[in-house]
């Protein structure tokens, strides 16, 4: 066998257990919602039924922690987008010696784990009475997130030309105008890498509201999936698999209708000519 044979066929061996680590546990996920004996086994269900389903289909369960981070999430990640944006534009435009110590300075913060920092922010929080609350809880979350947004929005910013704004620039638009007139329109894919990965980022975090949201009903439902772990380590895994595929659902629908966007590119070729 030819050493390029071999390789081939080590690579193919690689990729093929790598999808089988994150088909396996989508298959369980599956199956199990559906399995009204459901354990840590893969297997096919002797029956198929939608029991599971119908027991975390309640207010208490699903819609009302669904609709606490759809409010969380979405307000975090509209701030998120909108900030780094406006932070972006400059850094990508104006030339300064201090704009790439900044955004090193950016980049190092994405290196910080959130639990080094959760301490002195509940301190902080409960000094100024935004304990347990949700837009204080978002406005952390989306702090939390812009460093890294900002980056990549920078980097999908820089190619757009310059010569469209300054013609823009020449028929009287200001900055601003500028900005969402004729830069945002023209980045629109990457616009909405950042918002994807912003929300997705934002939707499967655990352990901020669970520090900083104490009400019960305030919860969203990365915090509330807990109520399926009881105690003595007994889970009730059917349950838990049904709710995590509709917990799994808005992630999946907010992609499905964009990604459209995703693969269209910056058609900028014929923009400057002329």
């Amino acid at each position: 066998m030819r050493r390029a044979t071999r390789e081939r066929l080590a690579a193919n061996g690689a990729l093929l257990l790598t999808a089988a680590a994150f088909a396996l546990p989508l298959g369980w996920l599956l199956l199990a919602s559906v399995d009204a004996e459901a354990d840590m086994r893969l297997r096919v269900p002797s029956s198929v039924t939608v029991d599971n389903f119908d027991a975390v289909l309640t207010d208490e369960i699903t819609f009302t922690p669904m609709l606490n981070s759809l409010l969380l999430c979405g307000g975090a990640t509209l701030l998120t987008v909108v900030c780094a944006a406006l932070a972006a534009y400059p850094l990508s435009r104006l030339r300064s010696r201090f704009s790439r110590p900044f955004m090193l300075t950016i980049l190092f913060t994405t290196c910080l784990p959130i639990t080094a920092i959760m301490v002195p922010v509940y301190g902080l929080f409960v000094q100024v009475n935004l304990i347990d609350t949700m837009y204080g809880t978002g406005l952390f979350l989306a702090t939390s997130q812009l460093p890294f947004s900002i980056w990549l929005m920078k980097n999908f910013m820089d190619g757009v030309p310059v010569a469209l704004e300054e013609a823009a620039w020449t028929d009287g638009a200001s900055g601003l105008q500028t900005l969402t007139r004729v830069v945002l329109p023209l980045m629109g894919p990457g616009l909405t890498v950042v918002t994807i990965y912003t929300f997705i980022q934002l939707w499967g975090n655990f352990f901020v509201p669970f520090m900083l949201i104490l009400s019960p009903e305030q919860l969203p439902a990365s915090v509330s999936i807990f109520t399926f772990f009881g105690n003595y380590g007994s889970v009730v895994y059917g349950q838990l698999a049904a709710f995590s595929i509709l917990y799994s659902a808005p992630v999946l629908v907010l992609y499905v209708l964009i990604a459209r966007r995703l693969g269209g590119g910056f058609a900028l070729a014929g923009a400057v000519k002329g």
